[in-house]
């Protein structure tokens, strides 16, 4: 995928998100341990350029960053500054950081960060309303521009409403558990976070249902994980709220004019993909086509069009 960056991939499981992670999931498909963290062949991946000597990451992209780990993992505190250097010289970028580890992040910026990055996104996952609780109000101490918060997976429900009061949260994502994960995710969790989203002009992204699905009492059960992201889709939660401004420059600190940013654009598969709102965009590597193709019927329990879960 065009929009990943992992510098360095395993984990060390810190919370009950974590109990049925899916990087441990398919590692373990590979026979590998998902506990072995060690530096990746991608680890300068956003310095990479084509044969015509243009970065293959464009300006204005979104890079989500240590998908296959945490980005402050106390692991990998020895490549942490190699990986600082690369979002510096890549002002132009946005990389998107994700963390379940909030309280070692202030000891683990850089010495000239100041009061944030302006092409960094922060959020922390809150799965819970325990994490919630306990990760919340140290992501509003936290000296980043740009906050966000991902219920990902959401396995109980969750309030955020007393800290997006603050005005410092952009932009909340939430979804369901799947691959080896099947605690259920209830839409009424889903719509009680969206609303108050809502009600205050942020963001909110519906990702995934999850595995198992409960609505109006009835339980679902989706094993396609594209069919998991298309009934988000259609249950309508998504809502576009303020947009966030980032301020990117390139290498000599000049600000980069719009039309210069990359812009995203989006297959036919996308059209109904709950992702769509908050991702990098296609990426034109023809894969979507060929799973189209090749998709299974539809898994036992789950429904679309006019029987549709959501």
């Amino acid at each position: 995928m065009h929009d990943i960056w992992n510098p360095w991939h395993g984990c060390v499981k810190c919370s009950e998100g974590c109990e049925n992670c899916y990087m441990y999931y398919i590692d373990a498909m590979r026979d590998k341990d998902g506990g072995d963290i060690y530096l990746t062949n991608n680890a300068r991946y956003p310095l990479a350029r084509d044969r015509k000597g243009r970065y293959k990451i464009q300006s204005g992209e979104m890079i989500s960053v240590c998908m296959t780990s945490d980005f402050f993992l106390e692991q990998a505190d020895q490549w942490r500054a190699d990986a600082w250097d690369i979002m510096r010289a890549r002002g132009d970028v946005i990389f998107y950081l994700l963390t379940k580890r909030p309280q070692r992040v202030a000891s683990c910026l850089p010495p000239d960060w100041g009061d944030g990055w302006d092409n960094v996104f922060f959020n922390v996952t809150c799965e819970n309303q325990r994490r919630a609780d306990e990760r919340m109000p140290l992501l509003l101490d936290l000296p980043f521009k740009h906050k966000g918060v991902s219920c990902t997976p959401m396995v109980g429900p969750v309030s955020l409403e007393k800290w997006l009061d603050s005005g410092q949260i952009e932009r909340v994502l939430c979804g369901g558990e799947n691959y080896g994960g099947r605690r259920p995710c209830h839409f009424d969790w889903v719509k009680s976070l969206r609303a108050e989203c809502v009600s205050r002009n942020i963001t909110f992204c519906f990702i995934e249902t999850g595995t198992v699905f409960i609505k109006d009492g009835k339980q679902y059960t989706l094993n396609d994980k594209r069919m998991q992201t298309v009934q988000a889709f259609r249950s309508g939660m998504n809502y576009e709220g303020k947009p966030m401004a980032f301020h990117l420059a390139d290498s000599w600190g000049l600000p980069i004019p719009k039309e210069n940013l990359y812009q995203k654009h989006y297959s036919k598969t996308c059209e109904e993909c709950a992702m769509k709102l908050v991702c990098n965009g296609c990426s034109g590597c023809g894969k979507c086509g060929q799973k189209e193709r090749n998709a299974p019927g539809k898994p036992d329990g789950s429904k679309d069009e006019d029987g549709a879960a959501v």
